[in-house]
C-alpha cells in the first residue's frame, strides 16, 4: 500500500467533448457512421448497442472513434435515466462518432494510468456518487470535464493496476460470453417458431380473444425489506428478457392475485418514448409483479399454447411499438390497442409439439443471464476492495477462478 499514491483525475487524463454533428444528416443508412448517445450506455456503465443513428454528413478530422477509445456520457439520456457519468469501450466491426453529450477520455501518461484500471475506476460507487452530487439541470442532468477531473484516484504501480483489471475483465468477459449465449439460443427458439408457421397451416388470432387477463401493474410502495415481494419496471424489460438487476421490492399483501406474475406471461413495456412496446416472457418461478408502465398478457391455456403466443408477441414487437398514442414523452399503449393487436401462431397440433421444444431453449437461455447476474454481483462486490488495495489482486484471482 505504500506503492499507492493519489493523483486528480485531471493530471493523468483529458476529456474531449465530440462534434455538434446536424440533425439533417441522420438517417436509416445502415452503412454510415453511427452516433454514440447517452442511450449506447448500460445502466452501471458499459458500452451497449442500441438503435442505429447513422451519420451521412461530413464528419470534421479528429471526431471518429476507434475500437477500445473510453468514452463517457456528460448527460443522461433523459430524466431519470440516470446515465450521467457512465463509461464505455467503443466496441469493433463499427464506426462510431460522438457529440457534445459524449466524452472522449484519453490518458495523458500511459506510464501512469493503464486504461483498463482507468475504466473499471470510473465504475466504482465513490466515482458516480462524485459526478452525481455534482451535476447541474433540473430536468436533464449534466457534468463537466472540470468536474470529473476532480475526481481523487488512488493509483497503485502500472503492473498491480494491469492485473487488477484482468480479474475484473474475466469476469466481464464470462458475463458477455452468457449474454450471447442467451441471445443465440433466443434467435433460435424464434427461428424454429418461424418455421413451423410456415410449414403448416398458420392461424391468426387477436390477443383479446385468447387472454385470460389483460392487465397493467401496480403503483408500488417500495419497501427495502429482502422479504418482500420483487416488483419489476421498464428498465428490466430488454432484448426479449426480464433482467431483475434494476428490479425493486413492494409489499405484498397490497398486490391482489391477478397482478402476481404467473410462469409464461408476456410483459409489454406500456408507456415513454424509447422503451413502448418492449417484450419479455416471464419464464420464472419466483413471486413478483410489476408496476403500473408494464402490461401483463396472460393467455388461456385452454384456448392456446401460452408460450407459443409469448414467441408470436416477440416476433410482433414492431407493431407494439407502433401502437403507441399520445405527445411527445407521453405515449401510451392502452389495453384496448394491445388487445386488439393479431397474433400469428401454427395449428394448435403444432404448437403442442413445439411447447417442449421452446420450453428447453428458454430454460437454457434463462441459465446464462442467471448465472451474469451472480457475476456482476461479484464483481461489484470486488470492484471496491481491489480499488481500494484492501483485497490482494491473488486472493481476488482465487475468488474469480471458482466462478468463471
Amino acid at each position: 500500500m505504500r506503492e499507492w499514491t493519489s493523483h486528480k483525475l485531471a493530471d493523468l487524463i483529458e476529456i474531449k467533448h465530440g462534434f455538434a454533428f446536424k440533425g439533417e444528416h441522420f438517417g436509416e443508412n445502415p452503412d454510415g457512421p453511427i452516433l454514440v448517445t447517452p442511450g449506447n450506455f448500460a445502466i452501471g456503465g458499459g458500452f451497449k448497442d442500441g438503435k442505429p443513428k447513422s451519420y451521412s454528413g461530413p464528419i470534421p478530422e479528429g471526431f471518429t472513434l476507434r475500437e477500445g477509445d473510453l468514452v463517457v456520457t456528460m448527460t443522461d439520456l433523459s430524466k431519470g435515466a440516470d446515465t450521467l457519468g457512465y463509461t464505455g469501450l467503443i466496441p469493433g466491426g463499427k464506426t462510431y462518432l460522438h457529440n457534445q453529450r459524449i466524452g472522449k477520455v484519453e490518458i495523458r501518461q500511459a506510464g501512469r494510468l493503464d486504461r483498463g484500471f482507468l475504466y473499471y475506476a470510473l465504475h466504482t460507487n465513490a466515482y458516480r456518487q462524485h459526478v452525481v452530487g455534482g451535476a447541474t439541470g433540473t430536468t436533464v442532468k449534466h457534468t463537466s470535464p472540470t468536474r470529473i477531473g476532480q475526481y481523487a484516484l488512488f493509483l497503485p504501480p502500472i503492473p498491480e493496476q494491469q492485473a487488477i483489471a484482468a480479474v475484473l475483465r474475466a469476469l466481464d468477459d464470462k458475463i458477455a460470453v452468457n449474454e450471447r449465449i442467451a441471445a443465440t439460443t433466443r434467435q433460435l427458439g424464434l427461428a424454429i417458431f418461424a418455421r413451423a408457421i410456415l410449414e403448416g397451416e398458420a392461424v391468426k388470432v387477436d390477443i383479446d380473444s385468447v387472454s385470460s387477463n389483460i392487465t397493467r401493474g401496480i403503483a408500488p410502495k417500495y419497501s427495502d425489506s429482502p422479504n418482500d415481494l420483487t416488483v419489476l419496471n421498464q428498465k428490466c424489460i430488454r432484448d426479449g428478457r426480464v433482467n431483475l438487476g434494476p428490479a425493486r421490492r413492494t409489499l405484498h399483501e397490497k398486490v391482489k392475485a391477478p397482478k402476481i406474475l404467473q410462469r409464461n406471461d408476456v410483459l409489454v413495456n406500456s408507456t415513454g418514448v424509447g422503451t413502448l412496446g418492449r417484450v419479455a416472457l416471464w419464464m420464472s418461478g419466483g413471486a413478483a409483479t410489476v408496476d403500473s408502465h408494464i402490461t401483463i398478457v396472460r393467455f388461456d391455456e385452454a384456448q392456446i399454447d401460452p408460450l407459443c403466443a409469448g414467441f408470436a408477441m416477440l416476433r410482433a414487437q414492431p407493431e407494439i411499438e407502433a401502437r403507441g398514442e399520445g405527445s411527445t414523452g407521453q405515449t401510451e399503449l392502452r389495453r384496448t390497442q394491445l388487445g386488439s393487436l393479431g397474433i400469428t401462431l401454427p395449428s394448435r397440433t403444432k404448437q403442442r409439439q413445439l411447447r417442449p421444444k421452446l420450453n428447453a431453449l428458454e430454460e437454457q437461455a434463462n441459465q446464462a443471464p442467471a448465472e451474469s447476474q451472480a457475476l456482476i454481483r461479484l464483481r461489484d462486490t470486488l470492484l471496491p476492495q481491489l480499488m481500494s488495495g484492501r483485497l490482494r489482486v491473488k486472493d481476488a484471482e482465487k475468488i474469480v477462478e471458482d466462478h468463471v
